[in-house]
């Protein structure tokens, strides 16, 4: 009885002590935020035939359907250009702010109104990998995503360090401004009745606004060590669980992608993989389609080695080399599919999903490899930058109001 209580003590007090994986988490964001800013910057001359209120699925159909699926969707507060033309470029700028890591709280809860205001505005233009990016844009809000690679993190390691030498760091007059305007825009929202299609979207918004607030006047105050351990140790747990939720949710897919092509009779045979490579819409380069399908036996392969990985992928997660030998066949099918198939962003969110299981040490080689990299670039221009910091030195999501 008292080790069973040993463990679970030191459970409890790992899921609260610490907000684990921090490069995972950073890597999860950055991925994510990446590929739709992507996504957006690529179809910005299309905007208006995918989200516009000309486009084919006009303004009262979607108004009827969301009416119906009660989906949240802020492009269709209004019919009026200017404001399709503000809600695409605030998702493009909260896209920015969330890869580079500015305000990254806030620019989480932007990021993922961006992304369910665009994607539930048109729902029958996208693909699996908009599904996956629409549920990681919901779990990234409760996720502590910028304690490494982000602005927020180095703004937070040069306080500490200017703090070391004795010198007075100025308060942050940003953070404030920020919150003020998004409360103002919030209770412009609710007193209009804008929000008239769910509850879960507005609460979660005012929640994580008050939130801010609260984090921001404990954290003014030196006094109140208790209250900001408190909140730390709540943001620890909604961290720790919402990457559990991320990893499970690529599981899930993976697992029942798996099981699902077992029941069809092409993947049963081994041709599967062999007839979207001869489809129109996914041939961008026919010469290299009908390269990879003209052996019989790798197609056979193929398709058998998917199933197969993809039905093991979830148990091998008990095995670290399994689980690494895995994700690296996977990254590359998906790699290979954003060649040949002509699935770029679908592959991207599907490598940043795969990405959340990735070692520790590796990540930390690639943020030094993308250091020096960086830092050798700089050099040519005549500046210099502060290398990555550590979970242990940063402090971005403990210092000052970073909403």
């Amino acid at each position: 009885m008292n080790r069973l209580s040993l463990m679970l003590s030191r459970g409890v007090a790992r899921v609260t002590e610490a907000a684990l994986g921090p490069y995972q988490s950073a890597v999860v964001r950055i991925g994510f935020a990446g590929t739709w800013l992507l996504f957006l910057l690529r179809e910005f001359p299309h905007r208006q035939e995918l989200y516009g209120p000309s486009g084919p699925w006009g303004w009262n159909l979607a108004k009827q359907l969301t009416a119906d699926n009660h989906a949240f969707t802020a492009l269709l507060w209004s019919d009026g250009q200017l404001w399709f033309e503000c809600c695409y470029t605030l998702a493009i700028l909260a896209s920015a702010a969330l890869l580079l890591g500015w305000r990254t709280r806030t620019a989480a809860l932007l990021f993922m109104v961006g992304v369910l205001s665009l994607q539930n505005r048109s729902v029958f233009v996208g693909d699996g990998g908009d599904n996956v990016l629409h549920l990681m844009a919901f779990y990234l809000v409760f996720t502590r995503c910028g304690q490494v690679w982000s602005l927020d993190a180095r703004r937070a390691a040069q306080g500490e360090a200017a703090r070391a030498r004795g010198e007075r760091v100025p308060a942050d007059r940003v953070g404030p401004v920020l919150w003020a305007v998004l409360g103002v825009a919030l209770g412009t929202a609710t007193l209009t009745g804008r929000f008239d299609n769910g509850w879960l979207v507005p609460a979660l918004l005012w929640t994580a606004w008050a939130g801010l607030g609260l984090w921001w006047a404990v954290g003014r105050r030196t006094a109140w060590e208790q209250p900001r351990i408190l909140l730390d140790v709540v943001a620890n747990v909604l961290h720790n669980g919402a990457l559990v939720v991320i990893m499970a949710e690529a599981c899930l897919i993976y697992a029942t992608a798996g099981w699902y092509k077992i029941q069809g009779s092409r993947w049963q045979d081994g041709t599967a993989v062999y007839y979207p490579l001869h489809l129109d819409y996914f041939s961008p380069w026919p010469g290299l389609a009908d390269l990879m399908s003209s052996s019989g036996t790798i197609m056979m392969i193929v398709a058998y080695g998917t199933v197969m990985v993809q039905i093991a992928f979830p148990f091998t997660l008990l095995n670290r080399r399994a689980k690494n030998v895995l994700l690296v066949l996977m990254m590359t099918e998906h790699a290979v599919i954003a060649v040949v198939l002509g699935l770029p962003f679908f592959s991207l969110a599907m490598i940043t999903a795969d990405a959340v299981f990735l070692p520790t040490s590796f990540l930390r080689r690639l943020g030094d490899l993308a250091a020096r990299a960086r830092g050798r670039l700089f050099r040519r221009v005549g500046r210099t930058v502060p290398g990555p910091r550590s979970p242990e030195e940063s402090t971005a999501d403990r210092v000052g109001f970073t909403a």
